[in-house]
């Protein structure tokens, strides 16, 4: 047996451990929550009757991606297994290596820095897709596709009226009044930018910011929009820059005037063998990839986290509006 494979075995029983462990969305995983049927996008003879897994990380974005690769695919005729929610990215990439799962979306920003190991990004989208594209596809056999416009990269926000009244309006200004007054920057970070390189450790270096030092509160993600809009405990906070609640908090992003975050375009992920196999899936898929812009995607975002609704709901609501499915 080589090291490859045991390290292979290692990381399915792993996740098969995750499964378990993991919230219902993972635990159900099964039919489409919703029914459709064709659109625009239509049965596709050499896709009728194929399986495909689609799979998703647990927050909002990534379900309603998750749901809209469901709803593309069950209308070109695949037959399509939801196990959407799954906890954290290398959970997913996990899951995706031991084809567990067929097709997923995820960030070129992740797949660069966090799976495949670099340290510096690519400044550009296209530049940055095309390098982890080249490089996943030699290491590991995974294939990017499809890369959409949206991109979800990590900021930090403040809200509009801490704004006017401090000035800070970019990270250098934010550096600037944590430097000179560290209690007018408290800041709560979520747990994974709290540690990630690409999130609070790296934009503190690349911002001579003192990250021991920072005064930080590690809280959920969920807890930071709040936090912030509110002022009492926080007066910054670390988001995704596509979330629905920074225009309904009236909440302002912070320019990156450093260019230090990667770009986060999401695209689609599956292995190269799968989309060898099917190269109709691609096909399928890129002509919603290329509508998905930030202020799309934000929107959706927004009708979940803000309205209440269920991302299912917004994902295929959203396919109708646009022709591509029909309510089935």
């Amino acid at each position: 047996m080589t090291a490859g494979c045991c390290r292979r075995r290692g990381a399915a029983l792993l996740f098969a451990a995750v499964l378990a462990l993991a919230g219902c969305g993972l635990e159900s995983g099964g039919a489409v929550p919703l029914s459709v049927g064709p659109g625009s996008i239509q049965p596709v003879p050499e896709l009728e009757g194929v399986a495909v897994t689609v799979g998703s990380k647990d927050f909002t974005e990534q379900l309603i991606l998750g749901y809209i690769i469901e709803f593309a695919l069950t209308a070109a005729g695949m037959e399509v297994r939801d196990l959407t929610n799954i906890q954290g990215s290398n959970s997913l990439r996990d899951s995706q290596l031991n084809e567990q799962i067929d097709i997923a979306f995820d960030y070129t920003g992740t797949g660069w820095i966090n799976y495949l190991g670099n340290e510096k990004p690519v400044p550009d989208s296209q530049g940055q897709f095309e390098a982890v594209r080249d490089a996943d596809l030699a290491a590991n056999g995974m294939r990017w596709a499809a890369m959409a416009p949206v991109n979800n990269t990590y900021a930090l926000v403040t809200s509009a009226a801490y704004a006017n009244q401090t000035g800070v309006r970019s990270l250098s200004d934010y550096a600037e009044l944590l430097n000179s007054d560290p209690g007018a920057a408290v800041t709560c970070v979520g747990t994974e930018f709290n540690v990630r390189q690409d999130g609070y450790p790296g934009m503190a270096k690349a911002y001579g910011i003192d990250n021991g030092s920072a005064p930080k509160q590690i809280v959920q993600d969920a807890v930071v929009f709040n936090a912030v809009a509110d002022g009492g405990s926080c007066r910054f906070g670390s988001v995704a820059a596509t979330d629905g609640r920074i225009p309904a908090l009236d909440l302002l992003l912070l320019t990156d005037d450093r260019a230090f975050f990667p770009k986060y375009n999401a695209a689609l992920v599956m292995t190269d063998a799968y989309a060898t196999a099917h190269p109709a899936v691609i096909t399928v898929l890129e002509q919603i990839t290329e509508l998905l812009t930030n202020e799309t995607v934000t929107e959706l975002n927004r009708l979940v986290d803000v309205e209440g609704k269920e991302p299912a709901d917004v994902a295929r609501d959203w396919m109708v509006e646009q022709g591509f499915v029909t309510k089935g």
